[in-house]
């Protein structure tokens, strides 16, 4: 009964960004080459500097590195130094220093094998294919790495099942590839973790997107990361903390989650399946409560009450939650529902339990009923899924 990781991702590989420089100039993304620093995903009109996709690789580091690996019990790895040497010599190899599955799915199962799975759900690594504000170029980049993602997990003999990426900033384009997608074959997908701000998730732009992920069944995530562009006037100016931004990441999602499931979406598609990805769990229970009062304060100022099912009931009619080492998520497990959690590996990011899952899975169960751990770490996933 090995256990199925609901989130982990990939490193896009360089042929995700095939033709776009060519297309969209400067405003494209594109793998370079540095000499000492490795291979980076550029995009020349943002930041000369990218991101390193060994960066978006840490976790698989882990074991080719001399330092002996250090975590508290029922917890993922420490977070290595980024400079510390080993990790620097790593990132200075770019592709050729990562272990080989992480671009070509046929070579996934060595990673697995290491941690104990059977299977994992992925999502990309490259999360600013979100948050293009070029609308053409952002549907352009996710239709390559759609097609680049159904190759990679075809070539994993079922051990790796691809989550789309869907391009809700062009409804009419998203809906077409949702169709080309579901073709295809794909399971899931992934849309902007925050709706754009000029077009919240209940606009009646989206309704053809909802009808048809409901119709097919087919879950849409909102992971953690994949924030829609927002132009510079919305910004906040407030000081930022990577400390306290990181703790209170799930206050973007809140947001989302309330334009979906209070603003007429999930009444009128009570059959759309909802993940929210990389959130952890254990604020929903008393945050579903605030939900419900935050109706009621509204509600009283206007002629008629609210109509529909409390967000508790939405909740665990359609929406679902990943989490990693989140014991307080397993605390409240019941008030969350039990079917409503899926446990995630996140490998190779920075936040993963890679190569530990199974021992960290031991100590964050202890005293957790063997069937809520069975279905938590693999049953729910499949059933979400069905696969």
């Amino acid at each position: 009964m090995k256990p199925i990781s609901a989130d982990s991702h990939v490193v896009e590989g360089p042929d995700v960004f095939a033709g776009l420089a060519d297309r969209f100039g400067d405003e494209a993304p594109r793998v370079v080459h540095t000499e000492g620093e490795g291979d980076r995903i550029v995009v020349p009109a943002w930041n000369p500097r990218g991101v390193s996709v060994a960066q978006m690789g840490l976790a698989s580091t882990r074991l080719a590195r001399n330092e002996p690996l250090a975590r508290a019990a029922g917890h993922k790895p420490d977070v290595a130094h980024m400079e510390d040497p080993e990790i620097a010599a790593l990132f200075a190899k770019g592709y050729a220093g990562m272990r080989r599955g992480l671009v070509d799915g046929a070579w996934r199962h060595e990673d697995q094998d290491l941690d104990g799975l059977e299977a994992e759900f992925v999502y990309p690594g490259f999360f600013p294919m979100f948050s293009l504000p070029d609308t053409a170029l952002l549907v352009a980049l996710q239709k390559n790495y759609n097609d680049w993602l159904h190759d990679y997990a075809s070539a994993s003999n079922g051990r790796v099942h691809g989550l789309a990426a869907i391009p809700v900033q062009d409804p009419e384009a998203a809906a077409r590839e949702l169709d080309r997608v579901l073709a295809l074959g794909f399971k899931g997908g992934c849309i902007p973790c925050t709706s754009p701000p000029e077009r919240p998730y209940f606009d009646a732009a989206y309704e053809p997107l909802w009808a048809r992920a409901e119709e097919a069944a087919f879950p849409l995530s909102l992971h953690v990361g994949t924030n829609a562009y927002v132009p510079p006037e919305h910004r906040s100016r407030a000081r930022r903390d990577a400390i306290a931004d990181y703790a209170a990441a799930q206050g973007a999602v809140q947001r989302t989650i309330v334009e979906l499931m209070c603003r007429g979406v999930c009444e009128r598609h009570p059959r759309l399946p909802i993940v929210v990805a990389e959130f952890n769990a254990g604020w929903i229970a008393h945050w579903l409560d605030r939900v419900h009062q935050g109706q009621q304060r509204e509600w009283r100022s206007l002629p008629d009450a609210p109509s529909g099912p409390p967000p508790h009931e939405i909740w665990r009619r359609q929406f679902h939650a990943t989490i990693e080492d989140d014991r307080p998520a397993l605390a409240t497990r019941d008030l969350v529902g039990v079917d409503r959690l899926m446990w995630g590996s996140d490998y190779p990011h920075t936040d993963s339990t890679w190569p530990c899952s199974e021992a960290v899975l031991d100590e964050l169960f202890e005293n957790v009923p063997a069937g809520d751990r069975i279905r938590i770490t693999r049953d729910n996933v499949k059933a979400l899924y069905g696969v």
